[in-house]
């Protein structure tokens, strides 16, 4: 479209496409109201908060994704840090200052998203091509073939990292539903976010790549050595140092958030993996093969879920995790598509074996040199792994030359 320069007419289908998305949510929402506050157990009048508080998050949405077209992931970082810094700061503002309760962090959460809004449409610039034209109704087709697909995923992957809190509370009460609910905010949301900004740098120059017929298969491939190379020792020092971080970032009545935050961080690795392994069917306008086996990884979860929360408590929620993630992985690595399937970076793999030698030895070390503060020991030992890489490759660089 930006090529056909019909930036404005394709824009005003979007913003028409979201207003009518909005607007069916809000009619379905007041017709289906009472079987919501039923099965939610949620106050009437906080159902249409969140309702509300929806509205400013889809344009953001919208606005993200202008961002991540135009190749701008340092303004997507800043901006997702900021809106979490001034929610967290708004809302104990807001609930110190009033008798607002939990409502405050949602009324925390609509200023500073309405805020962050603003300031994304200065940084998109998207005063500057948006016309109120008449909606371009072929695009507004493909756009439904292509996203109804991907909203049917998103609604699987709503499957596989949160119904474990419903069953989980159906089980062992709500207790051991907020004991989830601390290892999934600790891992999940920060993870997720840390490990996006590699991919929104990389995903529209791949799409451009692709376009001029060039073989993206070796770009994804080193992507997918520079993501490991980066969130690996991330996750791993999350899984040894769990209780400690549980102890800094929450607090000592959720200890026992600690037992599954390893298997939920490691979910939160292949989950974000799982974003270049199933490109190929983002380029081939193949959605439906990603739905497929977002749906099936879905249903999987549920159903280990509910026989493993039964038998063992919170572990067999961050073990049915781990599983449908993985599932959902490798089933994306076994259905390739014709010349867009992933190639392994069997080099980049090596390396960073090799590199976590050295990371091994100093854990070794800190076990019995208890003295260090947990937070020093996290710090050295991503200093020594990411030092110890680079210098093999170095090495290598020096030893080609």
């Amino acid at each position: 479209h930006q090529l056909q320069d019909q930036i404005p007419k394709y824009l005003s289908t979007l913003v028409m496409l979201l207003a009518v998305n909005i607007t069916s949510m809000f009619v379905l929402a007041f017709l289906f109201r009472h079987t919501f506050y039923d099965f939610f157990k949620i106050p009437h009048k906080l159902f249409f908060v969140i309702l509300i508080l929806i509205i400013p998050v889809a344009i953001r949405a919208l606005l993200f994704q202008i961002l991540r077209a135009q190749i701008k992931p340092i303004a997507f970082t800043i901006s997702t840090i900021a809106n979490q810094i001034l929610t967290i700061a708004l809302a104990v503002l807001i609930i110190k200052n009033t008798t607002l309760g939990g409502t405050s962090i949602l009324l925390a959460m609509f200023i500073s998203i309405a805020l962050i809004d603003v300031i994304l449409m200065f940084q998109c610039d998207i005063f500057s091509y948006f016309k109120c034209e008449k909606p371009h109704f072929e695009t507004l087709k493909c756009l439904y073939v292509y996203g109804i697909p991907i909203s049917i995923a998103a609604l699987s992957l709503w499957a596989i990292t949160q119904s474990n809190k419903f069953i989980v509370s159906h089980f062992n009460g709500f207790e051991a539903a907020g004991l989830v609910g601390v290892a999934y905010g600790l891992t999940f949301p920060i993870l997720m976010t840390l490990f996006a900004i590699i991919t929104i740098a990389a995903f529209p120059r791949i799409i451009n790549m692709y376009e001029d017929k060039t073989d993206v298969r070796p770009i994804i491939s080193k992507l997918t050595g520079y993501f490991l190379l980066i969130s690996l020792p991330v996750v791993v020092v999350m899984s040894l140092y769990s209780t400690e971080i549980v102890q800094i970032f929450a607090n000592y009545k959720f200890a026992e958030a600690a037992i599954i935050l390893p298997y939920l961080a490691f979910s939160a690795l292949f989950l974000s993996f799982t974003d270049y392994t199933t490109m190929q069917y983002h380029l081939a306008n193949k959605t439906y093969i990603n739905t497929v086996l977002k749906v099936f990884a879905g249903i999987f979860g549920v159903g280990l879920n509910y026989i493993l929360i039964k038998n063992y408590g919170i572990i067999g929620v961050g073990i049915a995790t781990l599983i449908t993630n993985i599932l959902y992985f490798v089933l994306s690595v076994l259905i390739k598509l014709p010349k867009l399937e992933w190639k392994i970076p069997y080099k980049d793999i090596s390396r960073i074996a090799v590199a976590f030698v050295p990371f091994g030895l100093l854990y070794y070390y800190f076990a019995f040199h208890s003295h260090i503060y947990a937070i020093s020991q996290m710090l050295l030992l991503l200093i020594v792994y990411y030092c110890s890489y680079y210098f093999i490759d170095f090495v290598k660089v020096k030893e080609k030359n």
